[in-house]
């Protein structure tokens, strides 16, 4: 089979974050889009606008990440600026660049392990630039592509089978407590360090991280409030015990360069090895978490934490965290919740099975 290096048949521009001075959310200048955490289920999400951009991709385009998580993809819908987390490729044959950006979506495991660099693994441009492409005919071109179609909607319908049960839940929170910003049953209000133990995450350097070690957790491990692994960092510097996640746990993002992140949450599984975690996460940990866990994703904790993150540039601090207040039901209703949630997780397994 015949092979072409994608720089043969495509322009690849590396993005370039501009002078922070031009960002503005009032859409004078271009969309501009830092990194993978702006990209939508095809189109990246429009929320910050630049009128000075440094590096531009044309409406078409195959946008990508470059820095971890490496690889995920969007199509860019109009001429956006790129910052240093994407770069765009440019390929004008319409046919053959949807091609190309399935072909990037199964090669997404060879990206990841080509990226280089202590704390944030990356991708330069030689490694886009000489990404092997086969050529093979249109008719190839299409059944190969049809084949990941069809497990894309697979995959499609299982998530919106485990965010239907997600939402489920919510509803139920919301059917028994009621909205806890009004706390329509006057359930008693405690803050959060009055039922729940906070630990913040440790430092470390870039010496510390190793291809073996340790796994340190951070916010790229919880995507839509779920504990991922896909993006890994581990380190050789020795933690102690009192460090360690538990299973139950809650992990927390409680600072990051995207405000909407600040705060995001997920449930530590039961694990096979010891993990700890970063400085800019924090452990919850409670015999009240799956309440906790709900509570953590309702408006009134955004709330709470929304003026302080402001201020204090994009981060939640142990002392306000530990100040929010929060409705504590009795027990038998905790309890009642809790058992809700086991039911619902086993229907997830469930789906996730039929995967």
């Amino acid at each position: 089979m015949e092979y072409k290096a994608l720089k043969d048949i495509a322009k690849i521009t590396m993005g370039q974050s501009p002078d922070s001075s031009s960002y503005n959310e009032e859409k004078e200048g271009l969309p501009f889009f830092q990194g993978n955490a702006d990209f939508g289920e095809l189109y990246p999400n429009e929320r910050v606008w630049c009128n000075e951009p440094k590096k531009v991709a044309e409406p078409g385009d195959i946008l990508i990440s470059v820095r971890a998580p490496i690889g995920a993809l969007n199509y860019a819908k109009d001429k956006c600026c790129i910052g240093r987390g994407l770069a765009a490729i440019t390929i004008k044959d319409e046919a053959e660049r949807n091609y190309v950006f399935h072909l990037l979506k199964a090669r997404n495991n060879d990206l990841n392990q080509k990226g280089t660099g202590s704390t944030f693994k990356a991708i330069g441009k030689n490694v886009l630039e000489e990404l092997a492409v086969p050529q093979i005919s249109r008719d190839e071109q299409q059944k190969c592509m049809d084949m990941m179609d069809l497990l894309e909607s697979i995959i499609r319908e299982r998530k919106s089978q485990l965010d239907k049960l997600d939402e489920l839940i919510k509803a139920r929170f919301v059917e028994m407590f009621g909205d806890p910003m009004l706390n329509p049953k006057n359930f008693v209000v405690k803050t959060i360090d009055q039922v729940a133990v906070l630990n913040k995450g440790i430092t470390y350097s870039p010496k510390d991280v190793a291809d073996n070690g340790m796994i340190v957790l951070r916010s790229s491990n919880i995507k839509g409030n779920v504990f991922d692994l896909e993006d890994l960092v581990k380190i050789t510097k020795k933690v102690s015990s009192d460090k360690y996640v538990q299973e139950n746990d809650i992990l927390m993002c409680n600072r990051n360069g995207s405000a909407r992140l600040v705060g995001k949450v997920a449930m530590i599984p039961k694990l096979k090895e010891n993990m700890t975690f970063g400085t800019f996460m924090t452990i919850v940990r409670s015999d009240i978490y799956e309440y906790l866990f709900a509570f953590f994703q309702t408006k009134a904790f955004r709330e709470q934490i929304k003026f302080q993150t402001a201020v204090a540039i994009n981060q939640i601090s142990l002392p306000l965290l530990a100040s929010v207040k929060v409705p504590i039901p009795p027990n038998e209703l905790i309890d009642e919740f809790a058992d809700f949630v086991k039911q619902v997780d086993k229907s997830k397994v469930v789906a996730l099975k039929a995967a």
